[in-house]
């Protein structure tokens, strides 16, 4: 497509009869700070996404990493690409199902609602270590346990650790 940039998909989940995907970072197309959370429906084999407002960092960049639907809810991970004591941006947001009505793709797009679920900097910080950048997997289990964890992209210019972290049942209100 001749909006696209070099970013792509970042995760991929299904609700329905529709599979959801969150772009990256922007395409040409989107306004700044938006990105898509692209929609293909299964049955129908239409296309069609929302927009979604990320962070804007003081250095660096934020994208999203991940999208996992969970009851009532899909739960995005956004995160900049900063490790150390510079990184700020390592979060879990939740997007109502509700929200989640995708119109067609080149169409002006609803932009939906976000919620704040959880810091994970403190989670991240809890092993001793210095936080790692990559944030980019999150999978919650039936009874609401989520899991997080870390890609270490298997490089030479990285430290080659990697985390999965329990972190509670991401509906419980004292998560």
């Amino acid at each position: 497509m001749a909006i696209e940039k070099r970013f792509g998909f970042e995760g991929i989940t299904r609700v329905g009869d529709t599979l959801w995907m969150p772009v990256q970072r922007e395409w040409k197309d989107d306004p700044k700070n938006h990105v898509k959370l692209v929609a293909y429906n299964l049955k129908t084999k239409e296309w069609g996404a929302v927009h979604y407002e990320r962070a804007e960092p003081a250095k660096g960049w934020v994208g999203l990493s991940e999208i996992t639907a969970h009851g009532d809810y899909v739960y995005i991970i956004e995160r900049d690409n900063q490790h150390d004591a510079r990184a700020v941006t390592k979060k879990i947001y939740r997007v109502a199902l509700s929200e989640m009505v995708p119109a067609p793709l080149g169409s002006e797009l609803p932009v939906v609602k976000k919620e704040l679920v959880r810091d994970l900097l403190p989670d991240l910080t809890s092993t001793g270590g210095y936080v790692l950048d990559k944030v980019e997997g999150l999978a919650i289990f039936e009874d609401g346990t989520a899991i997080f964890s870390t890609d270490n992209d298997g490089v030479d210019d990285h430290s080659g650790e990697t985390i999965f972290m329990n972190i509670g049942n991401i509906e419980s209100r004292n998560f």
